[in-house]
């Protein structure tokens, strides 16, 4: 099952999110849709903090949250502000390729290093590590993507929920095919 879409039109965007804050993120994004102003935010999106990725969207069209991985497991209270007090009705998860919460294991000894040569004692910064790495470790952008959207569907049923990719070799996103979607 082929699980990433381009999108190179409109047509190209699923059914479910043509009209909504999804489709006109990916059409700002990657058809460049020229913008119109915005006063207030329609979508929240959540991405990694990746210094590799820029999106193409107007000004006050969206709360941004960045997370290692884009993990909003530990934003969850500003995801509930931007959902009850800014009114948003769609969450656009944006995962990317080459990330690097991906095998967080395997950055270890690199990690606790950075943190030594920045003045940390070693003993505390391996005990960080091994505290946090497992909280924010995924194992694969594109199945954490999916589970993390399929958390927030549980938590928020009332509101429209994309997984998304970013690949930075071409700065575009994708549309993720979800299991239960039919190849077309």
């Amino acid at each position: 099952m082929k699980r990433l879409i381009p999108v190179q039109s409109e047509e190209d965007i699923f059914p479910e999110y043509r009209g909504t804050a999804i489709g006109r993120l990916i059409e700002y994004h990657n058809l460049n849709k020229p913008y119109p102003k915005y006063t207030s935010a329609e979508i929240l999106i959540g991405m990694c903090m990746d210094n590799r990725k820029s999106l193409k969207i107007p000004d006050n069209f969206a709360f941004i949250l960045r997370s290692g991985g884009g993990n909003l497991r530990y934003s969850e209270f500003k995801v509930s502000y931007a959902v009850s007090i800014g009114g948003v009705k769609a969450i656009a998860l944006i995962a990317h390729n080459h990330c690097g919460m991906v095998n967080l294991a395997g950055k270890k000894e690199a990690f606790i290093d950075g943190l030594v040569d920045s003045g940390w004692e070693r003993d505390f910064a391996v005990e960080h590590f091994n505290h946090f790495a497992p909280l924010f470790e995924i194992g694969n952008e594109i199945d954490f993507v999916l589970s993390e959207a399929a958390r927030l569907r549980n938590r928020y049923p009332h509101i429209l929920i994309a997984p998304l990719f970013y690949k930075i070799e071409d700065n575009q996103l994708y549309l993720v095919r979800e299991n239960n979607k039919k190849e077309e």
